[in-house]
């Protein structure tokens, strides 16, 4: 039988909190198979955790497996802390969600997953490069994609603000059936097109909300433009190559979507942006569905006239930010062939279908094989509306930091050079060649690891 508990038992402390999950009583007996922990992130869609719970229940009856999932908040960061305490003592959990940089940091104490990893792979074809990127570290998977909590940031859009104001129409442009994009209609979504559309919202008094913090959502689309352009800060012999044209480029139209955008956008958190859109204020932001869903809920007039569709095309390509979650496998594990065989179900789409349609298609699985699963086409209203979600046609998902060794890349992440760069540009009007010689410097320091 499987037991739960919320983030209210969650203690003050990521130590406690290891403790206490080592010493929780069980419900039932031990099962031939033995018994299975699992620290999970705290999903924020009511209902997302009893998809999981369902799911583990059914494998642990049918698997004589008695499994055990605390979920764990991701606010003041408990799930990474919990994740720390447990790395260091060397016991707590089977199994634990890694966000984002995660998989990096406690690669030591991280069973190899490649048996698991390869076995999906060759269910379900290529696999995102990004979850590649942040989970496969030195040639060895230490941690298995999961779509729960994953996410990228497309943007989400007004469909009669762009209509009336912009002269788009993001339903012919995007309908929520792939087989029907126009090319030449897709392909004019460019920058260009975006800046273009941008202006047009502003004078109309309905700008667009484009974080420019140090946040993950301002990293991310930041990151995503940056791509476009073929902007590398470092590449993957350490070489810092910020100082280019194509970085020159991309600042440049960072400029002038910043010159339309709201003042506040440099102090926004990553609530920042779904506010704007869901005010009525906003004409379109970058982010997962969590904008439209609560629209849903607080302002259904907003909520109706939302549609996610792709990012803008720049020279190099079309590229959404990607902030994939994993599943690892602590190597203090005394139950591993269980462990592997429990992710390997929650991992098979059929079970990804159930957490597709209970997060209202807001967990994304790393295999585009599964996004024909059919929630993203039926949710609404708009029906259709997160149809755009996952990422479609020439869209690729990338992340700031890479090509950079990923502990480079972490670097350049957390310390959101990228956005850092476009403030100090922007709102604080320093030159472009200082910024960019600023960048160079902050760039040197991430290579002492």
């Amino acid at each position: 039988m499987l037991t739960r508990t919320t983030r209210r038992t969650v203690l003050k402390t990521a130590a406690l909190a290891t403790a206490a999950v080592i010493t929780a009583p069980y419900v039932r007996g031990a099962y031939a198979a033995g018994k299975l922990t699992l620290g999970c992130w705290d999903h924020w869609v009511p209902g997302a955790n009893k998809a999981l719970d369902k799911i583990c229940n059914e494998w642990g009856e049918k698997n004589s497996v008695e499994v055990h999932i605390d979920y764990i908040t991701s606010q003041g960061e408990k799930d990474k802390l919990t994740a720390a305490a447990e790395a260091q003592a060397g016991t707590g959990h089977d199994i634990m969600s890694h966000r984002d940089w995660n998989i990096r940091i406690h690669q030591a104490v991280l069973e190899p997953l490649d048996d698991v990893v390869d076995q999906l792979i060759k269910q379900y074809g290529p696999i995102s490069p990004v979850a590649e990127y942040l989970a496969k570290i030195k040639g060895t998977w230490r941690g298995v994609p999961t779509a729960i909590g994953s996410q990228v940031k497309p943007c989400c859009s007004r469909i009669d603000l762009f209509k009336e104001h912009a002269g788009l129409d993001l339903l012919e442009m995007f309908p929520a059936d792939e087989s029907k994009w126009d090319k030449p209609k897709v392909d004019a979504w460019t920058w260009d097109a975006y800046v273009t559309a941008a202006q047009k919202l502003y004078k109309a008094g309905f700008p667009v909300g484009q974080p420019m913090g140090q946040t993950s959502d301002a990293v991310d689309w930041v990151g995503g433009l940056f791509n476009s352009y073929g902007v590398v800060f470092v590449d993957a012999k350490d070489n810092i190559k910020i100082n280019s044209d194509q970085t020159r480029q991309a600042m440049e139209i960072a400029r002038k979507i910043m010159e339309v955008s709201p003042p506040e956008v440099y102090a926004w958190d990553d609530a920042g942006n779904n506010r704007w859109l869901i005010s009525g204020k906003g004409s379109s932001i970058m982010n997962p569905p969590s904008a439209w869903a609560v629209a849903k809920r607080d302002n259904p007039k907003v909520s109706e006239q939302c549609w996610t569709h792709p990012v803008p095309k720049g020279p190099q390509g079309r590229f959404v930010g990607q902030l994939p979650q994993f599943y690892g496998l602590w190597k203090f594990s005394q139950n591993k062939a269980a462990a592997k065989d429990l992710l390997l179900h929650i991992s098979q789409k059929e079970s990804i279908a159930q957490l597709v349609e209970a997060s209202v298609g807001y967990d994304l699985p790393s295999f585009k094989s599964m996004y024909d699963l059919p929630t993203w086409k039926t949710v609404g209203p708009p029906v259709g509306t997160v149809y755009g979600y996952p990422p479609r046609g020439d869209e690729q998902t990338s992340i700031a930091g890479a090509p950079a060794r990923s502990e480079v890349g972490a670097q350049i992440y957390n310390q959101a050079i990228n956005t850092v760069m476009i403030s100090k540009f922007t709102q604080g009007k320093e030159k472009l060649e200082d910024v960019i010689k600023w960048a160079e410097k902050e760039l040197e320091g991430t290579l002492r690891v």
